[in-house]
């Protein structure tokens, strides 16, 4: 560093100050569990990575129930300040994206030899929370919310209140504030049981075409009243993006419809291919919901929203994640052509990385790669392959030809792969750091087709036949020619035991499919947490994965 110094002509102490006065942008997060770091334990970031970034002395969740909740500007003037942007834990919430996505936007202007301002981030959301009750409306006091969901409300006055902050610490420290950009990672909530949407925690249902439409435009409004809101504290003019995840169920389609219409919401991709919080372990001996992200992929799901927002704020690229454009059927009626928009050509099927998702049938597959191919009575077709036709398109192969007039609908996304057999045996296991676990002996091996899952680290195995139930695998090994695998007793779901002679499949914790483009930009950080998988110490692959879609038509 110090010949660095004595060729720009300034000491020490004067680029010290340079560097403190750097401007500061706020990148303001907003939304639910996957937000607030729920169950992402242990931390992958508990020390300062050196880049500069910040968080408030509170730390990245500004929000905290029963303190100040509704009244954030009661909140003590010293947890204000500003301190290195570090993971933290709080009970049972940990590592959030914040470091992956500020890091990633600090490294990546770097390598462009672009100003690097200091980033803070501030997230003011909680887990569970619905649209409605994240807005100003603020609806989690409504009289009708039921008792354990009365957490005090306040999220949205938080975020603003915070914007007031960073702009009386920006001043103090003598630089400028300014918000660069919005994150929402929020949908979950508003999931209705039968696939639409419910906008309340006491109205009906809406359907899906209808449900889909209503948060459609919720998000653009609050997009809308957000940055409105935000501008008048900061003095920005024009309008702020906001960047989304789609997340699971109905709403991730009802963000891709917003992020359609409003061209200041840019959908980022889906998060399916980061591991799921059941590889987590907090004190005393607890393992994360399937439904949460582990300390590392929040972190990583970070820096895929960093890169997408680099692209889109100081590239000026117009983005688009990798989703279909259309499909048909070729004119021989055996396979279906999808074209699709693909960030970073070549579309590629990757049954290395993430394992095969599959659903075997006679003659084939009803379910192959993420994809399910279904006739106009709703009937599965049966699929024999998933093929790259070219860099932007993809040929589902058919067994049978389609009749001629006749249509059908493609969809894609399922948590089941590779199918196991049937349960040979059960038995005791060992007691595993106090727990006691029980081991599933299979009729074969199956150790090749789930290497991409042990790689990734926990998975569910799942049963097909008898009463359903399903518990986190985290140990396996081969015996005799046969597929060994080990789960803890205690995570049978509903306590449902399983049975020889059931047939039972892999599973991941999220919908998924095999379908990447071949994006190169490299990762800031890499694999931190030893306890699962193999990944330890490996990048993050920040390749853009296909969204989730359904129904879509090929005639």
């Amino acid at each position: 560093m110090k010949p660095l110094l004595c060729l720009a002509g300034i000491s020490l102490a004067a680029f010290i100050h340079a560097a403190e006065t750097q401007p500061i942008v706020g990148i303001w997060l907003m939304g639910q569990s996957l937000c607030d770091g729920s169950e992402s334990l242990p931390l992958v970031t508990p020390k300062d990575t050196g880049f500069g970034n910040y968080a408030f002395k509170r730390g990245v969740r500004t929000w905290l129930p029963k303190d100040n909740s509704l009244t954030p500007e009661k909140r003590p003037e010293e947890q204000s300040a500003l301190v290195p942007l570090t993971a933290q834990a709080n009970g049972g919430l940990g590592e959030t994206v914040a470091n992956g996505l500020a890091d990633h936007l600090s490294s990546a202007l770097r390598s462009d030899n672009k100003p690097v301002p200091h980033h803070l981030v501030a997230c003011a959301g909680q887990g569970g929370r619905q649209i409605q009750e994240l807005s100003r409306a603020d609806l989690s006091n409504d009289p009708r919310t039921p008792d354990s969901r009365k957490h005090g409300g306040g999220y949205f006055l938080t975020s603003l209140d915070d914007a007031r902050r960073a702009m009386q610490q920006a001043k103090s420290l003598g630089t400028t504030f300014r918000i660069g950009a919005l994150y929402w990672m929020q949908g979950e909530g508003n999931g209705g049981p039968t696939g639409g949407i419910m906008p309340t925690r006491w109205d009906a249902e809406l359907p899906r075409r209808e449900g889909l439409a209503w948060y459609r435009d919720q998000l653009i409004a609050y997009r809308k009243q957000w940055s409105a809101d935000l501008c008048s504290i900061t003095g920005q003019t024009g309008e702020l993006p906001m960047f989304v995840y789609q997340t699971l169920g109905p709403a991730g389609d009802a963000q891709l419809m917003a992020a359609d219409a409003d061209p200041h919401i840019h959908m980022v991709g889906p998060h399916y291919a980061v591991p799921s919080a059941i590889n987590s372990l907090y004190p005393p001996a607890r393992h994360g919901d399937p439904i949460h992200l582990s300390a590392d992929g929040e972190r990583w799901w970070g820096e895929q929203v960093g890169k997408v927002m680099h692209r889109v704020l100081h590239r000026g690229e117009r983005w688009q994640p990798l989703r279909p454009k259309s499909a048909k059927l070729d004119a021989t009626r055996d396979s279906v052509l999808i074209e699709f928009t693909v960030p970073r050509p070549p579309l590629f099927v990757d049954t290395t990385f993430l394992a095969q998702q599959e659903i075997a049938t006679n003659g084939g597959f009803s379910s192959l790669a993420g994809f399910q191919v279904r006739d106009k009575s709703g009937q599965a077709l049966t699929l024999v392959s998933v093929e790259v036709a070219d860099s932007t398109t993809l040929r589902l192969r058919l067994a049978k030809p389609v009749a001629s007039g006749q249509t059908c609908k493609i969809s894609y996304g399922h948590p089941y792969t590779t199918a196991l057999g049937s349960i040979a045996a059960l038995r005791p296991g060992p007691e595993t750091k106090g727990q006691a676990t029980e081991e599933m002996v299979l009729t074969k091996s199956a150790a090749k087709a789930l290497k991409p899952l042990v790689d990734e680290g926990a998975f569910l195995v799942t049963n097909t036949t008898g009463t359903n139930t399903r518990a986190p695998v985290r140990w396996i090994s081969e015996e005799k020619g046969v597929t060994v695998l080990r789960y803890e007793t205690r995570e049978l779901r509903n306590k449902v035991p399983f049975a020889i002679g059931q047939t039972v499949v892999a599973q991941r914790s999220f919908s998924y499919g095999n379908i990447r483009d071949s994006d190169p930009e490299p990762s800031t950080h890499t694999f931190a947490d030893a306890g699962y998988g193999t990944r330890v110490g490996k990048p993050y692959p920040l390749w853009n994965w296909c969204v989730l879609f359904s129904d879509l038509p090929a005639n």
